[in-house]
């Protein structure tokens, strides 16, 4: 089991430059989990495809429920205290501290494509690219 982040998620079900990273992630490791926060993050990521790139209402909703069963039933709440503790010492964002905190409790890689995460979590959070092989 792995950890992604909402980048990694959108990258792995919506066909792109970044799919094939994402897709040797789900290779590698096809258990994922993630806080609950990731949907409205994901329906963020599909709001600005469908104005500025032209995605169709219709392939959000789809790209949605193809996320929505890679997570299936490992959407997982994490420590708020360990969230606040985590943005305060790093800097992140307690959104991104989410997702740490979370790969944190279950002892796993948080895979992410957020630079700032690598750089501040460097024994939890690692590359799509460095994690797929790819």
């Amino acid at each position: 089991m792995i950890v992604v982040d909402t980048n990694v998620l959108f990258h792995s079900v919506a066909p792109g430059p970044r799919s094939m990273p994402a897709l040797r992630v789900l290779l590698r490791d096809p258990e994922w989990a993630a806080p609950p926060l990731w949907r409205s993050e994901f329906r963020n990521v599909l709001a600005r495809a469908m104005r500025e790139g032209g995605m169709e209402r219709d392939h959000a909703l789809a790209f949605l429920d193809r996320a929505a069963a890679a997570i299936g039933p490992r959407e997982r709440h994490p420590s708020s205290p360990r969230v606040l503790d985590l943005a305060r010492e790093s800097g992140c964002s307690a959104y991104d501290c989410e997702f740490v905190a979370l790969a944190e409790a279950l002892g796993v890689p948080l895979v992410t494509s957020d630079g700032e995460v690598l750089r501040k979590f460097p024994g939890i959070a690692v590359s799509m690219e460095e994690f797929g092989g790819g």
